[in-house]
């Protein structure tokens, strides 16, 4: 690893939480000139003092196992890199923060007829995200809205949750800690596409804003700024865990780009950026890793630009939908006790429900397999 990997991947309680062993540290809050100061052995301990004063410790057995020793590796990237063409994002809308009302459509409209459903959908699709106004304020009632697109996935964190702050399950969104944008599930070899919150109450505190991104239009621009970085972020393959709890440790089947090109439709089709959620990656060669911390640091500026950032303040029977593929989400610290419910849904449930009342069953299946890209195609909805 660089000076910079293993800066970032300090096994100490400060940057690595020890309930959830997701990463406490901000990756790219690190100097980019950071530079190792002294070295020291300890029983079957390694402690690393680094120019920003840090001092890290390692294990033994934990820098024997991730000590790079794949000389193919970097030559395999090269080839992915070379072969990468500058390929655009999925076409979309891109909201504007500074605009004065949100996607939104009216619970009542939604639970009483498809053609509600369908506009729920389509702004989803669209925006990246919809609010649902005037949901009943208990969970059934929310359970049964997601469940007007398909049913809800079932993970590690059970089916539809009803939650508070109390670590019941190890992971940093089980706090009160603030969360920078980030997308969920990057553990998953097939991520959850759609999300939906609902704050049922907050007492006792304030605090808990929530944060949205379109990762898409921040990939457009970055792009435009770096088309080498941009196309780093589609070669370089990375791990990603979810291991706080004892009775798991989730890795997806195969390593995950940072943006995952659709193979037919030759579009940046989905994003994964999850800084807590990222795992050491020992398989790869120098000039690889700066590569893509360049790149990747690039990205995270975009990400972090104030324009780009949509704060909301959630309320009780006000319901936040947005797609995990494509839309950073986060949140404040807070204080006090909030009480969160939701789910996930999966994208094929998903793209079913939109494909069908879009283009109806028959145009749907008239059209199974067509790659055509013109918008009267139902597969150009992915």
């Amino acid at each position: 690893m660089t000076a910079t990997g293993y800066r970032e991947n300090c096994q100490c309680s400060q940057c690595v939480h020890p309930e959830t062993k997701q990463k406490a540290i901000e990756a790219f809050s690190i100097p980019e000139n950071i530079s190792l100061r002294k070295i020291e052995h300890e029983n079957e301990q390694i402690h690393m003092t680094w120019s920003d004063g840090h001092l890290s410790v390692y294990s033994k057995e934990w820098l024997v196992t991730h000590q790079h020793n794949h000389a193919q590796d970097y030559s395999r990237f090269q080839n992915d890199l070379s072969s990468q063409k500058s390929l655009p994002v999925r076409q979309s809308s891109t909201f504007e923060p500074s605009s004065s009302s949100y996607p939104e459509v009216a619970y009542d409209d939604v639970m009483s007829k498809d053609s509600g459903v369908s506009e729920w959908l389509e702004n989803i699709y669209k925006w990246g995200f919809c609010f649902v106004k005037g949901v009943p304020i208990d969970p059934e009632s929310t359970k049964t809205l997601i469940e007007r697109i398909a049913f809800i996935r079932h993970t590690h964190y059970g089916g539809f949750w009803d939650f508070t702050a109390d670590l019941t399950f190890k992971d940093t969104a089980y706090t009160n800690e603030g969360l920078g944008g980030h997308t969920d599930n990057t553990y998953f070899t097939d991520p959850a596409r759609l999300q939906l919150f609902h704050l049922l109450s907050h007492t006792e505190g304030s605090g808990g804003e929530s944060l949205l991104v379109d990762a898409f239009a921040a990939a457009r621009e970055l792009q435009k700024r770096n088309d080498l970085f941009y196309r780093v972020l589609m070669a370089s393959r990375h791990p990603w865990h979810a291991s706080g709890n004892e009775d798991v440790c989730i890795q997806p089947s195969a390593f995950a780009p940072i943006l995952s090109v659709h193979p037919d439709m030759n579009t940046v089709y989905q994003v994964r950026w999850n800084n807590y959620d990222r795992a050491p990656k020992s398989h790869w060669d120098r000039q690889e890793q700066e590569l893509w911390y360049a790149a990747a640091r690039c990205f995270d500026e975009i990400l972090r630009e104030d324009k780009r950032q949509i704060w909301t303040q959630l309320e009780p029977g006000t319901a936040l939908i947005f797609d995990n593929w494509r839309m950073l989400h986060g949140r404040s610290e807070f204080t006090g006790k909030r009480r969160m419910c939701g789910g996930y849904v999966n994208n094929d449930d998903f793209i079913s429900r939109l494909r069908l009342l879009k283009y109806g069953r028959e145009k749907v299946v008239t059209n199974l397999g067509n790659l055509g890209h013109e918008d009267s195609n139902p597969y150009s909805v992915y």
